[in-house]
């Protein structure tokens, strides 16, 4: 029976692949259990391999190493895929002030977490460890670990038990802390629905329908083509026309001519809807529906974009109009409709809605592709391309005044901000970067297991130890102190100051942690999607943050 010995406590790949499989399974179901409304889900394959190691379950150091560098690698980059198209957009508008505010929540952890180091003593690897755990932040972990082991060739597992001995009541104090907001400031849900209802929660960029009558005297008798000419700098779509003589509805074409009390069907975005409007004559309220009559032989389609050599060309160089006699009035992009201007650049995986005749259509299918299979096939050259990039770019040597050594992105960091490059720029360079959220989230899924499985079985030696005897109970409510105190101040702050509305700030509060079973517990809470859309507006930059200044530490103050 030597084989079972060999396979359950040797150190070859059958025993590392084994036990890490069975480290993340028991992980993932203890990750079911549920107190109240909050579990902590995935983080439970950590504790799995804690328990593992404690008694006894290794893995070859440089299996380990290994194993746990990829899942890392492969978690980051499906993160930066992930959040990379909304990246840069994140900071338009109301997204300015709640970036910046989620910016002071990870700066006041940082300051915090320094604090904590000079008047306790503590190690800056244990510190940082803390730090990550207390504001749930896995890819911090990773980041700090990363860094300490190119700095020094070795790891330090102080890093993991840190982030093991913070985590769970990390979760459970961005929780108490958006509570606490709540009784702080005496806020009534109903009147923050109100509030919500009453603000103009349409993104300018959406795609809007409007229904105008023509009335100014200025394009009476002017073509399709010569309004679009002078209304060059607007992002508009002109759909049909309802002639006023005739009382027929058509699609127009740049040849069709304007007259006085025309009705027309217009596609354009809050930015340009006034601008269009009191150009064109005056809105009028008629429905989509009465656009297209029961004997009409239109019909409205969304098509697909799935030919790969579409991805990055304009939609006017595409001259759909011009060659089957159809109209795009806008394109869903990642939930988004967007006014389909002729600028418009085209990505793999866009709905492009079409207005045209069923022949019409067939054709423009075969264009642009329309195949959904085509759509489920995995583009692995972006994402081996990227990774390889991304380890590229956190390998080169950065000279920081003050540092004794050149500072990197590491592994870590390096993927991250390729993939949040290559996601959002790729296709200028005709890349397909679509990847379904399926798939990215079983790369990710993957990657972020067992990369905690890897982390907890080497923190298993030795971590009750660290617990019993080594202060790691203080450990916990430093790392309360680093979760709290920041939410309360800036959360303060957003409300009093910036009167944001509580169920956005619910959103803020958990996006500046990057913590799921917050954003769980204040969409529960709110009953509507502000508070996930204020956690999307902050994530991206949070994330980043949160990835840079868990290294940074590491290499300042080591």
């Amino acid at each position: 029976m030597d084989w079972i010995k060999e396979l359950l406590w040797g150190d070859g790949i059958a025993h590392s692949v084994m036990l890490m499989a069975i480290v993340i399974v028991l992980g993932m179901l203890m990750g079911k259990i549920k107190i109240g409304s909050v579990s902590l889900g995935i983080t439970f394959v950590l504790f799995a391999g804690i328990i593992f190691g404690h008694f006894g379950f290794r893995i070859n150091s440089e299996v380990l190493h290994f194993f746990k560098e990829f899942g890392l690698i492969l978690f980051v980059y499906s993160i930066g895929m992930q959040v990379g198209p909304g990246f840069f957009s994140s900071f338009r508008k109301g997204g300015i002030t709640l970036n910046m505010l989620a910016a002071a929540v990870v700066a006041l952890g940082v300051a915090i977490t320094i604090v904590i180091h000079y008047v306790t003593g503590l190690s800056i690897p244990t510190m940082v460890g803390i730090m990550s755990g207390a504001v749930t932040n896995t890819p911090g972990l990773g980041a700090a670990q990363q860094a300490y082991f190119d700095t020094h060739g070795v790891a330090d597992s102080s890093i993991a038990m840190g982030y093991a001995v913070a985590y769970p009541l990390g979760v459970v104090g961005i929780i108490l802390s958006i509570i606490a907001i709540r009784f702080i400031f005496k806020v009534k849900t109903e009147k923050e629905t109100e509030r919500l209802n009453a603000e103009d929660t349409t993104h300018s960029s959406e795609a809007r329908p409007i229904s105008l009558m023509v009335r100014n005297p200025a394009i009476f008798g002017k073509t399709i083509a010569e309004l679009s000419a002078l209304l060059e700098h607007r992002d508009f779509v002109l759909s049909r026309i309802w002639y006023n003589d005739s009382k027929h509805i058509e699609m127009v074409s740049g040849d069709t001519v304007l007259h006085e009390n025309d009705k027309i069907f217009v596609i354009t975005n809050d930015n340009d809807a006034e601008t269009v409007k009191t150009f064109v004559g005056e809105e009028i309220p008629m429905e989509r529906k009465q656009w297209i009559r029961p004997e009409s032989e239109f019909i409205n389609r969304r098509i697909l974009v799935t030919k790969s050599n579409l991805n990055g060309k304009r939609l006017g160089d595409l001259k759909l109009r011009k060659l089957y006699g159809i109209n795009i009035t806008r394109i869903n992009r990642s939930g988004v409709d967007l006014v389909a201007s002729p600028n418009l650049t085209l990505q793999i995986g866009d709905r492009v809605n079409v207005v045209g005749t069923q022949s019409a259509i067939s054709n423009v299918e075969k264009v642009l592709g329309n195949s959904m299979k085509r759509l489920n096939e995995p583009n692995l050259i972006p994402i081996f391309l990227g990774i390889f990039l991304g380890i590229l770019v956190g390998s080169i040597p950065f000279a920081v005044p003050g540092v004794p050594q050149p500072v990197k992105l590491g592994l870590a960091g390096g993927p991250l901000i390729v993939a949040i490059l290559v996601s959002r720029f790729g296709y200028k360079y005709r890349l397909v970067t679509y990847t379904t959220m399926s798939a990215n989230l079983m790369l990710r899924e993957i990657g972020i297991t067992v990369f905690l499985a890897c982390v907890g079985i080497g923190a298993g030696d030795g971590f009750v130890d660290t617990i019993i005897n080594k202060g790691g109970f203080t450990w916990i409510g430093y790392g309360f102190i680093i979760t709290t105190l920041p939410l309360l101040i800036v959360g303060s702050i957003a409300r009093h100051f910036y009167k944001l509305n509580y169920f956005t700030l619910m959103g803020l509060m958990a996006g500046s942690t990057t913590d799921p079973p917050a954003l769980a517990y204040s969409n529960a809470t709110a009953g509507n999607d502000a508070p996930a859309v204020g956690y999307a507006t902050v994530y991206p930059l949070t994330m980043f943050l949160r990835v840079l200044t868990a290294q940074l530490l590491i290499l300042l103050f080591m």
